[in-house]
């Protein structure tokens, strides 16, 4: 039986490196789904290639936000984690793999945690950790631990608590509210069935990591990932302010008092924004000096080349699906075939189909929520329901969709077509069981 598992795990690993000779890198990808839906917007909602120029340059820019967040995102992040005391603590969890197979499958549940807690953070955990681990376990399969840090994107973060749909549907005066009130989170991201789900799924993809994990391991790690020392000084001759802790140290007090000042002004909430002021100050406090910092600085950003040329293209596509009525097509035509019993089953595999080509689930909820809530409202289905399946279906073609995993692919420098074999076995999995979940849900609650 051993045998047997380990040609089956060879098999599917060189059936994932035969499969990435058809799949293109993440900005061709971009490109070929920019072409297939101004396909769509032209047959399906019957607008001219004009008119749907149109929409596409109005929405290019509409994600410059996010893109200089996610940006800050990769660049804190990284400087965070190559700090001396970070870069001990992750050395640490590293060890706690007792083998190269056991480390593939921390790896997965490091970033579904991260992500868990907050999506900002398991953007960056996953490609960080993987440095660490690599460094423990030289000889683990290269492009599975890639694809295991990945999962955070994938399985957990909408699930989670900083999930966009269920946070915005329970704050008050959210745009949703006159139409269907305040859905609290105790009901969405805390309720039994969440917690449950989600629990279910980290558990499964971590045995799928360990049952994936190849007779013989491609141990790759590329050649040219940097070996420079972040801590030395830049130059023998810079100031002695640039190599002293105490402008770092003064620096960090005044983002600690700034970071409460934005927190509380924010609502109490921990967004984006807050997200990254707390990881630059807390970058500035870990760092030996303003050398060490700003050295770790210039080698964080020769990571965000992806982040910065991509995210214009899907925030084109946005504005296409948007501003053409596309989306609500879409909508109608799943509602139009759900009960009262399919209808969180449909709005999951709905919402997997549009975030296929709007990878982002706060605008994309913006835009489907008014139809979405009121198809769930006519057929008598609780909010909470159609907002969970809104949730879990906004991450699951994640697992065949490069943006979010831009961040991961640039640190570990590999191209999306690496991994995308290991990742495609992990979606039909975690399809199955989301799906049956939802299949169960109005019969559970």
């Amino acid at each position: 039986m051993t045998m047997t598992n380990d040609v089956r795990r060879s098999v599917m690993a060189r059936n994932g490196i035969s499969f990435a000779r058809w799949v293109p890198n993440s900005f061709v990808i971009a490109c070929l789904l920019t072409f297939v839906t101004f396909a769509l917007v032209v047959s399906v909602a019957g607008k001219t290639f004009l008119d749907a120029e149109g929409y596409w340059v109005k929405g290019f820019w509409e994600l410059l936000e996010l893109t200089m967040q996610l940006a800050l995102i990769v660049i804190t992040g990284y400087i965070v984690a190559v700090s001396p005391l970070m870069s001990r603590l992750l050395e640490r969890v590293a060890e706690l793999a007792s083998s190269d197979r056991a480390a593939v499958a921390l790896m997965g549940v490091v970033s579904m945690t991260a992500s868990w807690l907050h999506w900002g953070l398991g953007l960056i955990a996953g490609p960080i950790f993987l440095r660490f681990l690599i460094r423990k376990h030289p000889r683990v399969d290269y492009r599975l631990a890639v694809a295991a840090g990945y999962l955070g994107s994938t399985c957990t973060w909408h699930a989670g608590l900083s999930g966009s749909a269920p946070l915005l549907m329970a704050t008050p005066k959210n745009f949703m509210e006159a139409q269907v009130g305040l859905v609290p989170i105790s009901s969405t991201t805390f309720s039994v069935f969440n917690l449950v789900l989600t629990i279910v799924v980290v558990c499964v993809m971590t045995m799928m990591l360990m049952r994936l994990y190849p007779r013989k391991p491609d141990a790759y790690v590329p050649s040219h990932e940097t070996t420079e020392d972040p801590h030395a000084a830049s130059s023998a001759k810079a100031l002695w302010i640039e190599r002293s802790y105490a402008l770092n140290l003064v620096m960090g007090c005044l983002g600690a008092i700034g970071l409460w000042t934005l927190y509380v002004e924010g609502g109490s909430r921990v967004s984006l924004n807050v997200f990254n002021f707390a990881f630059l100050f807390l970058a500035l406090v870990l760092h030996p000096s303003p050398a060490s910092f700003t050295r770790a600085a210039a080698q964080g950003a020769t990571y965000l080349h992806g982040i910065v040329i991509q995210f214009p293209f899907y925030a084109g596509m946005y504005g296409l699906i948007k501003y053409s009525g596309l989306a609500e097509i879409i909508a109608r035509w799943f509602t139009s075939i759900a009960s009262a019993k399919t209808f969180p089953l449909v709005i999951y595999w709905y919402s997997g189909v549009v975030s296929f080509f709007i990878p982002s689930g706060g605008s994309k909820w913006a835009v489907e929520a008014p139809y979405v809530m009121a198809a769930a409202k006519a057929l008598s289905v609780p909010s909470s329901h159609a907002i969970l399946a809104y949730a879990w279906g906004d991450m699951s073609t994640h697992f065949l969709q490069p943006f979010w995993a831009i961040p991961l692919l640039a640190i570990a420098r590999v191209e999306f077509k690496d991994i995308i074999g290991y990742l495609a076995i992990l979606f039909v999995v975690n399809f199955v069981v989301v799906s049956a979940a939802f299949m169960l849900l109005p019969y559970l609650m």
